[in-house]
């Protein structure tokens, strides 16, 4: 069983989460207490790791003070071959854990209801029941042993139901469930990590055909010793109840062996015993990362398949966990740590998911393996995905266009305005014009800036980004939709629909002009003319900037006359205009439309 996504219900701020996915790695993203670590604690419980308690339960937001009656968690789990042969099962089923009002706990599977009561539970039943029920089902089978039996009777039962719900999951696929490796981020912690892996491995270990015979054998000897202990016991109820015939006492042993504390201990080479709380965060760290090492390592080598289970099944499956893994680590440890996480991740059986907030980690994915969780205005935990699985072939081409306009995954995910320009002047000179006008950067002001450079995919990031109810506002030439294509009208509209007005910005339109260069006045273009290239004889006035004007594109005829005249010539349209934004000094010079859409992106930006 391969879990690819689970659902969490009732537990925590996770009111109601749909579809976190299990990738190679996922990465939780999101603000502290927006309910990363209940998401992890939350897998914990549907792969038996974790227990809630009654604090865990999610709060009634009609009943004040009441609790969700029950936690539940949902997985949606890919079966291998054997798995589906044996136990008569589709390749994808949805498993649940639920706790109930109670606190007790319960594994269903959401499959095929025979229509025939004896059918159902079969895992309860001895094989005697088994084989007499085989009998009945005309299957025959008088001297198959217990996994053949239930194998054909699974597939009677599927067979013989006309209806699905909510029912027992088999014992034997709920041993084929994942195992979990889970990670603390706290450096002086680093026992609990060695504990966490080798309890991985202590369990395959006991999953060995040897190892369960010992502990069968073991069981089956307590109980005989039970069983003579309970004989007095038998005995004096038939004397004291002689309506009675017979009395017997068939106690059930379960002997399920647990790793205990493991105790890491450090001597210098000079012998001095250590303790490790008192080594120092550099010995910690260096300690820390050879654990993740070791992991890495175990990992390769995949879990024994259980007693019983086809050679050719698939290995189990180990989700390792990791909360918080760059905690008090510095950037060359933190890239470290992800290079451990790509290596296990590429194990054919292991998934990773991280919880953190380091961008290092969230820009070294797929931004379709990015989650990010926050919390909502009830204090409940919502969560985001910019990729989706419904559209996969476009998501794979949104992560490649916003790598290539450059906005990473960090920048997608928690920058609060998108600020998206026509091309590389507007990119390369907008900076420098918002940091003088506005007295601090885009970035210190939580805009992310991106260029379209007539690319259609950057308009379709964008129009994702509003389809999203993230902040966008694209700015264009007044002119260019005559130039381009993609910022026809009709292609606009397209993109952002009814929010079309709402998203664009056509600088130049409320001035008369076409194009960002006619905002600078003539007396900025010839001071930043005669400074950076000067002319042949004399020097440039305003009044060569003006005859310019009107007479077609005037950036372009800037360009060729101060390539005919000047003693040195720009070397294209952005470097003439970000000349001009390096060399302004006030926040006023600044042209007027372009500090009323700087207003307008810090209103957004929360600014």
């Amino acid at each position: 069983m391969h879990l690819e996504n689970y659902s969490v219900r009732g537990f925590r701020s996770l009111a109601e989460v749909a579809e976190i996915p299990i990738s190679k790695p996922t990465i939780l993203a999101g603000p502290n207490d927006g309910g990363k670590t209940a998401a992890l604690a939350a897998l914990g419980f549907l792969l038996g790791e974790h227990k809630p308690i009654e604090d865990d339960r999610t709060f009634l937001p009609e009943e004040a003070g009441e609790r969700s009656p029950y936690v539940e968690v949902e997985g949606t789990f890919a079966l291998d071959a054997w798995e589906q042969n044996a136990f008569a099962l589709p390749g994808s089923v949805r498993v649940r854990r639920v706790m109930d009002a109670s606190h007790d706990t319960r594994y269903e599977i959401w499959a095929a209801m025979p229509d025939d009561e004896n059918l159902r539970h079969l895992d309860s039943k001895k094989v005697p029941e088994l084989r007499q029920l085989a009998t009945s089902c005309g299957i025959g089978l008088a001297k198959a042993n217990r996994p053949e039996l239930l194998a054909a009777l699974r597939e009677y039962a599927a067979a013989h139901s006309s209806s699905h719900g909510w029912t027992e999951l088999p014992a034997g696929l709920r041993d084929r469930l994942p195992r979990v490796a889970a990670f603390e981020g706290s450096s002086s912690h680093p026992e609990a990590a060695i504990r966490a892996v080798l309890n991985v491995r202590f369990k395959s270990y006991l999953d060995e055909e040897v190892v369960r015979a010992q502990l069968a054998k073991l069981e089956t000897e307590a109980q005989g010793w039970l069983e003579i202990q309970a004989k007095p016991l038998a005995d004096h109820i038939a004397e004291r109840c002689p309506d009675i015939a017979a009395v017997s006492v068939e106690p059930t042993v379960r002997l399920t062996p647990a790793l205990g504390p493991t105790s890491l201990r450090l001597e210098r080479s000079t012998g001095e015993a250590v303790r490790l709380d008192r080594s120092g965060q550099g010995s910690s760290r260096r300690i820390s990362m050879a654990i993740w090492e070791a992991t890495s390592d175990l990992l390769q080598e995949p879990l024994a398949p259980e007693e019983g289970v086809d050679d050719l099944a698939t290995p189990v499956q180990v989700i390792v966990v990791y909360d918080e893994p760059d905690t008090h680590l510095d950037y060359h440890f933190q890239r470290e740590v992800m290079r451990l996480i790509r290596d296990q991740a590429a194990l054919a059986h292991v998934s990773v998911v991280v919880a953190t907030h380091s961008m290092n980690l969230i820009d070294g994915v797929d931004i379709r393996d990015v989650v990010l969780l926050r919390l909502d205005e009830r204090r409940r935990t919502v969560m985001e995905r910019l990729g989706s699985g419904t559209h996969a072939a476009f998501d794979r081409h949104l992560g490649a266009v916003a790598a290539a306009v450059g906005l990473r995954n960090s920048v997608l995910l928690h920058e609060r305005c998108f600020f998206a320009v026509e091309g590389d002047t507007e990119q390369q000179a907008m900076p420098i014009l918002f940091a003088l006008s506005e007295g601090l950067s885009l970035q210190a002001a939580g805009i992310a800036l991106w260029g379209c450079g007539g690319n259609d995919g950057a308009l379709q990031l964008a129009s994702y980004l509003v389809a999203h109810d993230r902040s966008v506002i694209l700015m264009i030439d007044a002119d260019s939709e005559k130039r381009s294509r993609i910022f026809r009208e009709a292609n606009l509209s397209k993109k952002f629909g009814g929010r079309k007005d709402e998203v664009l910005v056509e600088l130049g339109k409320l001035s008369g002009a076409d194009e960002l260069e006619e905002l600078f006045d003539d007396d900025t273009w010839a001071g930043t003319a005669n400074e950076v290239w000067p002319r042949q004889s004399g020097e440039w006035t305003p009044g060569d900037f003006t005859a310019l004007r009107g007479q077609g594109k005037f950036s372009k005829r800037v360009e060729d006359m101060l390539q005919k005249h000047g003693e040195a010539s720009p070397e294209g349209k952005g470097s003439m205009v970000t000349a001009i934004a390096m060399r302004l000094e006030r926040p006023d010079q600044v042209p007027g439309e372009l500090r009323d859409v700087f207003r307008r992106l810090r209103r957004l930006a929360g600014q």
